[in-house]
Parts: C-alpha cells; sequence; structure tokens
C-alpha cells in the first residue's frame, strides 16, 4: 500500500505529460514551410528581461519569429496576450512597440492586456477576441502546453516554435512540468476560466 501510495504522484505527472505531449503531436513546428496558414496568430507574453537587467531569449525569439511568420504572410495579423500588472509593467505594449521595430504595421497588431497566464492568452482569444483558429507562437515546450490548453477550449490550434526548438533545462524544466499538471488540473478538474473575460474585441476587418 505504501509503495501505491508514492506512486501515486510519478504516475500523476506521465499522466499530465501523456495529455500535454498527445493533444500536442504534429501540430507545432519550427519550419517556416510546414505551418499551415492562418488569420491571426497569438504571440504569448513574457518579460523582455530577467534577473539583473539581462535580455530574455524567449522574448526575443518570439518577436523575431513573430514578425518572420507576419513577413512570410504565415498570418495576416498578431494578437499579443500578457501580463499588465502594473502602470510600470506591461507585457503587451512591449511586445507591439518591438514588432512594430521589427516592421510589423501597428494596425495588424492587437493587445491582449489580460494574458495573465496561458489559460487565459488561450480562452481570451476565442471568447473576446473571437478567434476558433488560431497560429500560436512561443517556444516548443510553452507551445506543447497551450496547445493542450487549446484544443480543451474548442481552438483549432497549430503553433510555430521560436527559437532553436531545445527542451529546457534546470529550473525552467522543472517549472515547465509543474505548469503542466496545473494545465491538465485546471482543465480536467477546476474548470478555469480566465480571470477576466469581456465585450467582444475585433481583430481587423470581421
Amino acid at each position: 500500500m505504501l509503495g501505491l501510495l508514492a506512486a501515486l504522484p510519478v504516475l500523476a505527472l506521465l499522466t499530465c505529460q501523456l495529455a500535454v505531449l498527445t493533444s500536442a503531436s504534429s501540430k507545432h513546428t519550427d519550419s517556416l514551410a510546414a505551418l499551415p496558414t492562418n488569420r491571426v496568430g497569438l504571440v504569448l507574453g513574457t518579460s523582455k528581461y530577467v534577473a539583473k537587467g539581462r535580455h530574455n531569449a524567449y522574448y526575443s525569439q518570439r518577436i523575431a519569429a513573430a514578425a518572420k511568420l507576419y513577413k512570410a504572410g504565415k498570418v495576416e495579423y498578431l494578437l499579443v496576450s500578457g501580463d499588465n500588472r502594473t502602470s510600470h509593467y506591461n507585457e503587451p505594449v512591449t511586445m507591439k512597440r518591438d514588432l512594430i521595430t521589427a516592421g510589423v504595421p501597428k494596425e495588424r497588431i492587437t493587445c491582449d492586456f489580460a494574458g495573465f497566464r496561458t489559460l487565459d492568452s488561450i480562452q481570451r482569444a476565442k471568447a473576446v477576441f473571437g478567434q476558433s483558429k488560431l497560429t500560436i507562437i512561443s517556444q516548443r515546450f510553452h507551445n506543447e502546453r497551450a496547445l493542450f490548453l487549446a484544443g480543451a477550449s474548442g481552438i483549432d490550434a497549430v503553433a510555430y516554435d521560436a527559437g532553436t526548438g531545445a527542451l529546457p533545462t534546470g529550473k525552467t524544466a522543472v517549472r515547465e512540468l509543474g505548469a503542466r499538471v496545473q494545465a491538465v488540473l485546471d482543465i480536467w478538474v477546476l474548470r478555469r476560466r480566465p480571470k477576466f473575460l469581456g465585450e467582444h474585441i475585433s481583430i481587423g476587418k470581421e
């Protein structure tokens, strides 16, 4: 009995990992040629800087990837979704500014200021911004979790893997394992919804 109880956390972790990986299978790629075309690309937010003011490579890779997809005609519009917790920390505004610098016209970028978690960003893309089909833009490990959330939320999504596609290591890997468990709990058990919803916001001309 004690052995079974000890094995339960490992079984739960493996179940969550399998759920995420199965849902994301064949739906993400780092190949521009293999990526389907969608009207809207969802850029998932992260901080531009990490400890001691160093640039966050994940942020830079997502901005570069989003601009690349727009210029290649793989998406027509970009929805940038992130945290806007204070007047001094605003991920969507920062992403929009850097995308404009990278050559994306400002009228092609829409900000979601309530993307506090990946779940919020995904579900708000459909509930608030009316998108039932998306291209998600982030790193491979994040895309896998986002695709799980999208599928569970009735969104037909594919994802573009920004950067090298390498899997995370160290603290990032540990955090991602926990985030996957939380994602599965949010969908299968807690049935969580975004912190904020709100009125419909159009992207481009509907």
